[in-house]
């Protein structure tokens, strides 16, 4: 499934709706990591925090009625291109770090980690990580050749 920039732009206004609930504040003593639940059925993006409070809503008109048997397998990459567009925002919450945006499912079961914020940690996605190995391999290659 191919995002359409109405997908992408009514995600963000979700993302940042929820960043807006935690302003930036040098004092934060919020724990807690953001749950983005998506109902596939009713395109509903909902976000709530560690105690099941609902933080913001939205719908991804696209995803309404979504038969697809792959479809949570499919929007991860959808969802981190929407908050990596709102980087800033999304990482000076006022939210104690390290935390997490969670991706689950209409079951409340989580499924996958969208984005980890910590100032010490870069999480690397899975397109990143193709092709590592043989990479590897050969930087160490070059550089054993010129040992």
């Amino acid at each position: 499934m191919k995002a359409t920039e109405q997908t992408l732009q009514q995600i963000e206004r979700c993302i940042r709706r929820t960043a807006e609930k935690f302003p930036a504040d040098p004092e934060t003593s919020i724990m807690t990591d953001i749950h983005v639940r998506v109902i596939q059925d009713s395109g509903e993006v909902i976000t709530y925090n560690d105690n099941d409070e609902e933080i913001t809503r939205g719908v991804v008109e696209q995803w309404i009625d979504n038969t697809d048997d792959d479809f949570y397998a499919v929007i991860p990459p959808i969802i981190r291109k929407c908050i990596d567009h709102q980087k800033a925002l999304v990482e000076n919450m006022g939210i104690m770090k390290p935390y997490t945006f969670v991706l689950e499912n209409d079951e409340k079961e989580p499924l996958e980690e969208l984005y980890i914020v910590d100032d010490d940690l870069v999480i690397i996605d899975d397109d990143m990580m193709q092709d590592l190995d043989k990479d590897l391999d050969e930087f160490l290659d070059n550089l054993l050749k010129d040992a």
